[in-house]
């Protein structure tokens, strides 16, 4: 086995593992951190709206000696807007401006087919009014909160209303970081970022799913049984799926990474950077909020419950009990509370027990002290 499936496998049977739970209050903080850069960027520059929200024009023209950099300044001097100009590979042009008219446009097609020497015939412009625009961000802004009380409603009904509430701050806590990267950086928003935004809250939401998952089976009948805080169970539950959510985020983020990075940023592939940014960022976002906030998000909420505050005590009591006699109380359980095992059992062990005679050994007729 390779370290890290041995790592996983320790892991998921609590022999190694990280208290999450207890330093909760840390990763609470990073989060507000970021979050608060985000809403900075997000207010201090703004979004880059896309043609498709705020309404424009888009020229292609055929294969042109003209540069990028020679066709914006073209651009900007007919339109009085600012251009964004892609090199095509058939050698012409897409040049995108926002905030013009349909009257208007006519008039920019013969400047630049006059300033790019190309016939003006041959430009192909398509047009986005401003009003189409607003609808498709209305309809963007309706499929997200349709999609926020559709999974609040399902975390509810399958689980509680206590994780429910803690994904729903996960998801929010992803797009406002999200969207606060995207000021930050001033890459444009289309449709497509919309479509990614929306598929990196599917995965987020499947890691935090996982972990519930692992909790609400973890934490059955923990009433019963004083070895463990409900905290302890949520925290044996991360640890437990924490390689899985590892894994299944690097395998999304590496072909993700060659979209944004590779295809955007080397070739120049501009119009991918509109979903490969929103996912790159929502999809390690998502890792994030899952590990770190919506399940100790989870355990503060139950700890509040008069039965968890009384288990807690009960747990506390015992530990300072077994403390005070020189013994010691295994917290540290990945298996659930063992609500089936009498309340002074003895710690599980992993491995064959020690100064314990094999049953090989007895059946060779070994003695097991000292040959005379």
């Amino acid at each position: 086995m390779s370290k890290l499936g041995n790592l996983g496998a320790r892991l998921h049977r609590g022999e190694v593992g990280y208290d999450f739970v207890r330093n909760r209050k840390i990763w609470y903080g990073v989060s507000i951190l970021i979050t608060i850069t985000a809403i900075v960027g997000l207010t201090v520059r703004g979004l880059n709206m896309g043609i498709e929200f705020q309404g424009g024009a888009v020229f292609t023209t055929p294969k042109t000696s003209v540069s990028v950099s020679q066709a914006e300044e073209y651009a900007e001097t007919a339109s009085g807007h600012d251009a964004i100009v892609q090199e095509l590979g058939s050698g012409g042009l897409r040049i995108q401006i926002a905030g013009i008219d349909t009257d208007k446009a006519d008039q920019i097609k013969t400047d630049l087919s006059k300033d790019l020497s190309v016939d003006s015939e041959k430009i192909n412009a398509e047009l986005v009014g401003p009003s189409w625009g607003e609808q498709i961000a209305n309809k963007a802004w309706q499929g997200l909160a349709i999609f926020m009380v559709l999974v609040v409603i399902y975390l509810a009904i399958a689980f509680e209303w206590r994780m429910a509430a803690a994904a729903l701050v996960a998801l929010i806590h992803d797009i406002t970081i999200t969207v606060g990267i995207y000021a930050l950086v001033g890459f444009e928003v289309t449709p497509g970022t919309v479509i990614g935004l929306l598929t990196i809250l599917g995965y987020s939401l499947y890691d935090t799913v996982v972990v519930f998952d692992s909790l609400k089976e973890q934490a059955k009948d923990i009433t019963k049984q004083t070895r463990l805080t409900y905290s302890d169970v949520a925290n044996n539950s991360i640890n437990s799926t924490l390689m899985r959510s590892i894994n299944t985020t690097v395998v999304a983020l590496l072909p993700v990474a060659g979209l944004l990075f590779i295809g955007g940023g080397f070739l120049g592939a501009g119009m991918l950077n509109d979903i490969s940014l929103s996912l790159f960022v929502g999809l390690a976002a998502g890792a994030y909020s899952s590990i770190f906030i919506a399940t100790p998000l989870v355990a503060d909420l139950k700890e509040r419950e008069p039965q968890m505050k009384a288990l807690r005590k009960r747990v506390l009591a015992k530990r300072a009990q077994a403390a005070a006699q020189g013994g010691s109380v295994d917290a540290e359980i990945t298996d659930g509370p063992h609500a089936d095992e009498p309340e002074d059992a003895a710690p599980a062990v992993v491995g064959p027990p020690r100064n314990q005679t094999t049953t090989r050994n007895r059946g060779r007729g070994r003695p097991s002290g000292k040959r005379r």
